[in-house]
Order: structure tokens, then C-alpha cells, then sequence
């Protein structure tokens, strides 16, 4: 978390950041938080970090309204942990993707998300402040990988959009099945 908010700050991007504790099950959350950053998840931010970026950053604790951000068109790129919801999600609203899969098929979805359609950059291993950065400008500004996943988004966005219309391919195939399920 340290080397993906001195990323943002170095990329010089403007940014909205949930910053979450996690909950209470699970080990994973046990290697990054401890009892005090559940309280207040600020804590494990690198010293400064919220001042610094005042002016370019507004983190938020807990939640944010995901599909409005999403919808909103100021926002131009959403750093995902690639889950299907939020991938469809981001899809549809036409917003460009780095991804970051956390575990079970997010890894795969990241793959096909980054390298199988090209709607998302990758963040490459090793996550170091200055390869996040690298991918967030690219993803925001940059005129060759970024410019085609904004390209290819663009294009998906129409076509997402084409199928949740009335007569198109999502909503026809919805009323097929329903029209089986109903006889």
C-alpha cells in the first residue's frame, strides 16, 4: 500500500482513493493491517503523503459509490482489482483499467483484461512506486499503450452500451430466457 500511494503521488495524476481496512477474517489482512489501522486506515500511508497530495488527491475511508465515479466524467481511469462486477462495471461507463488482481480469477481476468483485449495495463512485478506511476501516467496520458486502451475501451463502451439497448444483443437474450422459463 505504501509503494501504490507514493505510485499515485509520483505519477502526478489526479486521484480518488478508497482506502479500506479490511475485515476481520482472513490472514491476508493480518500481513497489512494491524489493530490500529483498522481503526483508522490512514495509518499505513507514507508519512505526509496526505498533505502532499491535497491538491491532487482525495482519499476517502471505507466507500465511495463505485458506478457514480465511474460515471462520472472527470474520471478517467480506475485502478481494479479485475473482479468481474467491477470490470463490466468500468467496461460500460468506458473507462480505461490498471489492473491489479489480488488472488482466485482476478489473475486471469487481469490477463485477458490487459493482454487478451487490451482494455487494461498491467502493473508488473515487482509493484515499485515508480512502475505504478509508470502505468498510471501511461493509462492516463500516454500516447502509445494508454491511447489504445483508451481506444479499445471507447469501442467496448459503444458496444456494451449497443447491448443493453431495447432490441439489442443483452436485453434479447434476457427475454429469450425468460420467455423459456415462463412456458
Amino acid at each position: 500500500m505504501r509503494q501504490l500511494a507514493l505510485g499515485l503521488e509520483l505519477s502526478g495524476q489526479r486521484f480518488l482513493w478508497v482506502v479500506r481496512s479490511p475485515s476481520d477474517e482472513g490472514a491476508v489482512s493480518d500481513n497489512y493491517y494491524d489493530a490500529e489501522s483498522k481503526e483508522d486506515p490512514f495509518v499505513f500511508l507514507p508519512e505526509g503523503f496526505v498533505e502532499r497530495t491535497k491538491d491532487v488527491g482525495f482519499l476517502v475511508s471505507s466507500w465511495a459509490p463505485q458506478i457514480e465515479v465511474l460515471a462520472h466524467e472527470a474520471t478517467g481511469g480506475f485502478l481494479t482489482h479485475c473482479g468481474w462486477n467491477s470490470t463490466l462495471e468500468s467496461l460500460v461507463h468506458g473507462v480505461p483499467m490498471v489492473a491489479w488482481p489480488l488472488y482466485a480469477e482476478q489473475h486471469q481476468n487481469a490477463v485477458m483484461l490487459a493482454e487478451g483485449i487490451g482494455a487494461a495495463i498491467r502493473v508488473p512485478e515487482p509493484k515499485r512506486k515508480e512502475t505504478i506511476a509508470g502505468v498510471v501516467k501511461e493509462l492516463m496520458a500516454g500516447e502509445q499503450k494508454g491511447a489504445a486502451v483508451r481506444a479499445t475501451v471507447a469501442d467496448l463502451q459503444k458496444a456494451a452500451l449497443d447491448g443493453l439497448r431495447e432490441g439489442g444483443a443483452a436485453t434479447t437474450a434476457l427475454a429469450e430466457v425468460v420467455e423459456k422459463w415462463a412456458t
